[in-house]
């Protein structure tokens, strides 16, 4: 871990957890935020008010904590293509809608709730997070063609003694 900092994450987590429980006592809502989202992009929504709030608190919160205690944003690092980057967000996002929610949904109000369901989707996510880890960062090289044959190359040099 490069950026350990328990505190921040621990205050980090009791707004998640505030918000989560403020939005279902006031709205009778769930923070999913696909599903939030979700609902922006519907012409026929009503209550467009709480989820313009509600998306614009998760940009401005950073922005906010960042100026009031001096920390620098953290710069993104990005190193798929842009086109990487668009295909896999609209995947995340079938995904999402697929599985009756996203993981805010499902890992942090679900799982609060006890619900079966969100207890198996968050095991899911998870499980999936572990494996790309495990094969996008770990040396499967499954998505790099040149990568996989210079692997193969290097095993059989090393095997064959040359």
């Amino acid at each position: 871990m490069h950026n350990f900092t328990p505190l921040a994450g621990l205050v980090g987590g009791a707004l998640i957890g505030l918000s989560a429980a403020m939005l279902m006592l006031l709205t009778g809502r769930i923070a999913g935020i696909s599903g939030i989202f979700g609902g922006l992009l519907s012409p026929a929504t009503s209550d467009r008010g709480w989820r313009i709030a509600f998306i614009a608190g998760l940009i401005a919160a950073p922005l906010l904590g960042s100026f009031f205690t001096g920390a620098a944003l953290p710069s993104p690092v990005m190193p798929a293509s842009l086109i990487v980057i668009v295909i896999a967000g609209l995947l995340v996002g079938f995904g999402s809608r697929m599985g009756g929610g996203c993981t805010s949904g499902h890992g942090v109000c679900g799982i609060a709730r006890l619900s079966a369901r969100s207890l198996v989707a968050t095991a899911i996510f998870m499980a999936a997070a572990i494996i790309t880890v495990a094969i996008v960062r770990h040396g499967l090289y499954v998505f790099d063609a040149f990568s996989l044959r210079e692997a193969v190359s290097t095993s059989l040099e090393n095997t064959l003694g040359g």
